[in-house]
């Protein structure tokens, strides 16, 4: 029965949920995407100074990244529509909070506030895409995520024009209004996920018969190993997330008119736009290319590749074209963490408690967040070449680790529950 209503309504197939997961993505993005652009002019009104500010983006990621396995819980037990309308509202009043914040007390708490609702939203949309879409889970993650990487892209000059024009105030205030506003629209769309009869994991991917429960998944190695090269992997990218427009700044490159494909735009303007399209491309793609050769292997490449990036925008930055290129590049290979790794933790632990799973692990970025106010303090004076070299050593061992590491001892741990599965055992009962 519950088939036959989940069908009748033409939003209630699982590519519509998919879309709806899609766009409220998009629609908390510049929560983390257009932060950077906020810092100097709060800077320049209360001389809070950088690191101050800072810290205002880690409690944000840290609380949306570390209350998601509780979100997840939810989810698993409620459905999405009330967690996703309850995540529009606080978005919303977060941001709102921010813009009339006259202290850091204040700017800290709406970031909390503005976490929480992000965390939900996230979550929510990352695991109703892992349940519809068993067969396809890398590509719905990434196609989901890539709402989170690519939203800003679309809005980061609206944004940067109203903090010209009207004040960072109301760029926080009118945005904020209406992205809370349309998420709690679309809340009332979305519905349990009821993926289609017979549609199963892909006959390549490696995956476990039995479903794992959080408390169940910490007790393993794996996962262990897998949170570790997550928070290796994630700070790079953070850095970058949060520091572009400091580096920009500090280069002498920020207000640089630029020219590319008919469009003149100051260089930190565009180069912001570029980095989303990126971040949000690079999602689906990966997670399809995924499906196909395995997480594993596809970790290996765009780690290494991500490595490689900071190397260049530590080397070449300070030619406005050369940062414009490595900066698109770093979050061209950085963004795919965050379809691969809810992919793998779904193949390896079951789709049944994929949202509080998946919500588990990517508490690892906000572990890796605490390292982002460390970067402010190690490029004190404007030099960012320590910070570049220890992200490009991190990422690049990372991706050995996924391949020589993580990848058998996965297949061990999946090839071992799935005997015991049989046996009518867990794997990690047979390992205690």
């Amino acid at each position: 029965m519950q088939d036959n209503q989940q069908s009748s309504k033409w939003y209630h197939n699982r590519w519509s949920q998919l879309v709806f997961g899609i766009i409220c993505m998009a629609l908390i993005a510049n929560l983390q995407y257009s932060w950077t652009l906020f810092v100097n002019p709060m800077d320049t009104k209360y001389h809070w100074g950088r690191s101050a500010i800072q810290l205002s983006f880690s409690i944000f990621v840290l609380v949306e990244t570390w209350l998601v396995p509780v979100e997840g819980w939810l989810v698993d037990k409620y459905g999405p529509r009330p967690v996703i309308a309850v995540g529009g509202v606080l978005a919303a009043v977060g941001w709102v909070l921010n813009s009339f914040a006259s202290a850091l007390p204040e700017l800290y708490a709406g970031a909390v506030i503005s976490g929480i609702g992000a965390g939900c939203v996230y979550g929510t949309s990352v695991g109703n895409a892992l349940k519809w879409f068993p067969d396809k889970r890398g590509l719905a993650a990434g196609l989901t995520a890539a709402g989170f990487g690519a939203g800003a892209a679309l809005t980061v000059i609206p944004i940067a024009n109203m903090i010209h024009n009207s004040g960072y105030e109301a760029a926080f205030f009118d945005f904020g209004i209406f992205q809370g506003a349309c998420i709690f629209v679309l809340a009332m769309l979305m519905v349990r996920p009821v993926p289609p009869k017979g549609v199963v994991a892909a006959p390549r991917m490696v995956t476990v018969k039995h479903d794992y429960t959080p408390a169940q998944m910490v007790k393993t190695p794996v996962f262990w190993l897998t949170y570790v090269l997550f928070v290796a992997v994630a700070a790079g990218g953070l850095m970058a997330t949060a520091q572009l427009g400091p580096i920009a700044k500090d280069y002498g490159l920020a207000k640089m008119p630029i020219s590319l494909l008919g469009f003149t735009l100051p260089l930190l303007t565009m180069t912001l736009s570029i980095d989303n399209l990126c971040n949000g491309f690079t999602r689906p793609l990966c997670g399809f290319i995924s499906d196909r050769i395995g997480r594993e292997n596809t970790m290996f490449l765009v780690f290494v590749g991500e490595g490689l990036a900071l190397l260049g925008l530590k080397t070449f930055g300070h030619d406005p074209y050369a940062f414009m290129l490595f900066a698109a590049l770093i979050f061209l290979f950085w963004g795919e963490i965050f379809s691969i790794f809810p992919a793998i933790c779904a193949d390896t632990f079951g789709a049944k408690n994929a949202a509080a799973n998946a919500g588990t692990l990517y508490t690892a970025k906000g572990t890796a967040s605490l390292l982002v106010p460390l970067a402010s303090v190690l490029s004190a004076g404007g030099n960012w070449d320590r910070v570049f070299i220890a992200a490009a050593i991190i990422t690049i061992a990372a991706g050995i680790l996924a391949k020589f590491a993580l990848a058998p001892m996965r297949a061990r741990w999946v090839s071992a529950s799935n005997q015991n599965a049989s046996l009518g055992k867990t794997a990690a009962q047979a390992a205690a």
